[in-house]
């Protein structure tokens, strides 16, 4: 035959789009074209294609050679349309043919790997996102993939992926000689106990009963105060007080991961990012012209660590606030519009003032008033409305002496009891309960009531800070394992909203 028709995928965002390789060897001056759109790395395959063609031991047509990756608006990049274009130069060339002689059935395979110059099969990158798309879209689909990347794959249930680690290795397959193996699942990795231990940090009891309520809530967290109190050291603890991630969110965090990174095992702890203070706002909520995923989206159902908060760009900042809210970001781009998830706990530390001595009680600021409102202005009222606890650090002058706090381990069992509660009553963590059903699962008695008014009144609170302090205060009940949230609950989650003083 003169013409091969194969499958593969086209990534765009987190969706693996389908596409149809069709390739034609016909008469005239040797040439080989790549047509449908398609971006540096699949051009240079032409290169990557003959050598590896040759070094495989088969012959390369002299005849013109076309291929298309349809549709042609779809934009493609990266080298893993390598291989199914390999293959159909075999196929379209005569060079392959199935134990009866007639041409091989490939119908219901779809190929995706990037060829080396010798023939050997590199693993596709954004493995899982085309699996978990491929199971979507054809039960019968049979995914070929390099070794490694065909590991990641084959942990979609339901899925019959193949492992191949050379371009002669899927030829012999075809051709009935050899079948390819199929692939095993990826193990799991398993970090919990290897997280830095809650139980490091000397004092600062308010900032760990804080971070103990975060991670039972999913809630979000600013910590300021001078420089050295343990915000930092505070903030890279909380992965090890939540729970391990279930098979489902394993699986979106490595979707995600898999697009920027070579994947070799299932994530089983909850991502922490913590990018720099410097990183643009395209590096925090994604973007390019092929869309990658940003640090919001990498840290999805685990921590985003945000150091000298107000040192961000304002820009990049204001970009968080829509995230925090749906759980999603969108990225639109002319080719079109792709959607990251971006369910992320969002961690802050700043300091009182440029300098950082503010309120020390031995070191003297010397930041002029207007200088401090300038910094402290940096981080908009709106985001910082979005935050549910916002705890202050000062110096202890006796740290040293104050004993071991209470370790991780001690504590995460209490919070995944309390996530339990939440998850089995409302479906999701307390910090995501929308507004009706903040209603139904955090009324208050009488003096509930009165309190809540009181305080709102007082401080002048937005419906969106009142809606805060009560899933806190809903947290706080199933930390005590307390059905309905009562007044003594409801006052604690009062003090961790800013510019509250105690209840009266």
């Amino acid at each position: 035959m003169s013409l091969a028709v194969l499958a593969s995928r086209a990534v765009f965002g987190l969706q693996a789009r389908q596409v149809q390789v069709e390739v034609h060897v016909g008469s005239g001056l040797p040439a080989f074209s790549l047509v449908g759109l398609p971006g540096v790395g699949v051009r240079e395959s032409r290169e990557r294609v003959r050598s590896a063609i040759l070094s495989c031991g088969f012959d390369f047509p002299a005849g013109r050679i076309t291929a298309n990756l349809a549709p042609a608006d779809l934009p493609k990049d990266s080298g893993r349309f390598d291989l199914p274009i390999a293959l159909g130069v075999l196929l379209a060339s005569g060079q392959v043919a199935d134990g009866q002689g007639g041409s091989p059935d490939v119908r219901h395979y779809v190929l995706a790997g990037e060829l080396s110059l010798t023939g050997a099969l590199v693993p596709a990158d954004s493995a899982l996102a085309i699996a978990l798309a491929v199971a979507q879209d054809d039960p019968q689909a049979i995914l070929v993939m390099a070794p490694p990347a065909a590991g990641i794959a084959a942990l979609v249930p339901g899925l019959r992926v193949l492992a191949a680690g050379s371009l002669d290795e899927v030829v012999a397959h075809f051709a009935g000689h050899s079948p390819l193996p199929c692939a095993m699942p990826a193990p799991l990795q398993d970090e919990v106990d290897r997280a830095p231990c809650l139980g490091d940090v000397r004092g600062q009891a308010l900032a760990r009963r804080a971070l103990e309520i975060a991670a039972a809530g999913g809630h979000s967290l600013l910590m300021s105060g001078p420089p050295g109190v343990g915000k930092s050291m505070l903030a890279q603890r909380l992965p090890g007080l939540l729970p391990p991630l279930t098979q489902r969110e394993a699986l979106e965090v490595a979707a995600v991961q898999g697009l920027v990174q070579p994947l070799r095992a299932l994530p089983g702890t909850p991502p922490f990012r913590a990018p720099h203070h410097g990183a643009s706002r395209s590096a925090l909520v994604g973007g390019g012209a092929y869309p990658r995923p940003g640090e919001i989206s990498l840290a999805h159902h685990g921590v985003l660590f945000l150091d000298e908060l107000p040192e961000f760009e304002r820009r990049a900042l204001e970009a968080l606030r829509e995230p925090l809210e749906t759980g999603q970001v969108t990225v639109a781009r002319a080719a079109g519009s792709c959607h990251f998830p971006a369910r992320f706990q969002l961690v802050a530390a700043m300091n009182p003032c440029p300098c950082g001595w503010l309120g020390h009680p031995r070191q003297v600021c010397r930041c002029p008033q207007e200088r401090v409102a300038r910094y402290r202005s940096q981080v908009s009222g709106p985001l910082l409305d979005r935050i549910d606890l916002h705890v202050a650090l000062s110096v202890e002058g006796a740290w040293h002496k104050t004993p071991m706090g209470e370790p991780s381990a001690q504590i995460r069992p209490r919070v995944t009891a309390a996530r339990a509660r939440q998850l089995g009553r409302q479906g999701c963590l307390n910090a995501h309960l929308d507004a009706p059903a903040l209603a139904r699962h955090a009324d208050l008695d009488v003096a509930g009531q009165a309190l809540l008014a009181r305080t709102v009144e007082a401080w002048g609170w937005s419906a969106r800070a009142t809606q805060r302090v009560l899933r806190v205060a809903r947290t706080l009940a199933d930390l005590q394992g307390e059905s309905r949230v009562g007044v003594a609950a409801l006052a604690q989650a009062i003090q961790f909203r800013p510019d509250a003083g105690p209840a009266s």
